[in-house]
């Protein structure tokens, strides 16, 4: 299931013809969608939510509505039934997805993180996922592994409950993880920026 949808959102994010680069990224996309699961949108209110300029949005909107997942009415923008299930899909791969306060692990002035299911073993030292979100506009970003019970963080703790408790109580009674789940938290200068960090690390654990 994952294989194929990070192909097929990849593809919608892609540079499709000659000419100069789109200003957007598969956050983007997905951030579009999460958006119009809730509630249809202009493309003005889209846009702003997004934070892009007229021009992007229009190619988004063009890029979603080709691929199937939306349609638009005077109403706005909303998904269709293929658009519905592809934002299933992210929601059994990214089950739970919020801004978190500064704790002793990350001090940023905004945080967000992703619970990825069952990605634990791709979780390798962490540097990949730091890296993805740094470019993505992040100033740092932690990835924790639950497993054996225990919340771990590749070379920092094996048992973040006994060496960082007021973080591990926060992190255990907002995601409940289960043994090889990943959570992936970032740190940014804005909410959107770490909300995009952390995207970008937690897309890098689904395969391609």
């Amino acid at each position: 299931m994952a294989v194929s949808l990070k192909k097929f959102i990849n593809e919608i994010a892609g540079k499709k013809a000659p000419g100069p680069s789109t200003t957007f990224t598969v956050f983007h996309v997905f951030y579009a969608l999460e958006l119009l699961a809730k509630e249809p949108l202009g493309r003005n209110k889209l846009a702003k939510k997004l934070n892009v300029g007229d021009g992007a949005v229009r190619t988004i909107i063009s890029r979603l509505r080709n691929a199937g997942l939306i349609e638009t009415s005077k109403e706005g923008c909303s998904l269709t039934k293929k658009g519905l299930d592809i934002w299933g899909q992210f929601e059994q791969i990214f089950p739970k997805r919020v801004e978190i306060p500064k704790n002793e692990l990350i001090e940023s002035e905004f945080n967000f993180a992703f619970l990825v299911k069952n990605s634990g073993q791709k979780v390798r030292s962490g540097i990949d996922q730091r890296d993805a979100a740094i470019i993505a506009g992040a100033r740092k970003a932690l990835v924790i592994v639950f497993k054996g019970g225990h919340l771990c963080i590749e070379s920092v703790s094996n048992c973040i409950e006994k060496d960082y408790p007021e973080a591990a109580g926060q992190i255990l009674k907002e995601f409940a993880p289960e043994d090889n789940d990943a959570i992936v938290i970032a740190g940014a200068d804005s909410a959107l920026r770490a909300k995009r960090g952390a995207f970008a690390a937690s897309w890098s654990l689904i395969s391609a």
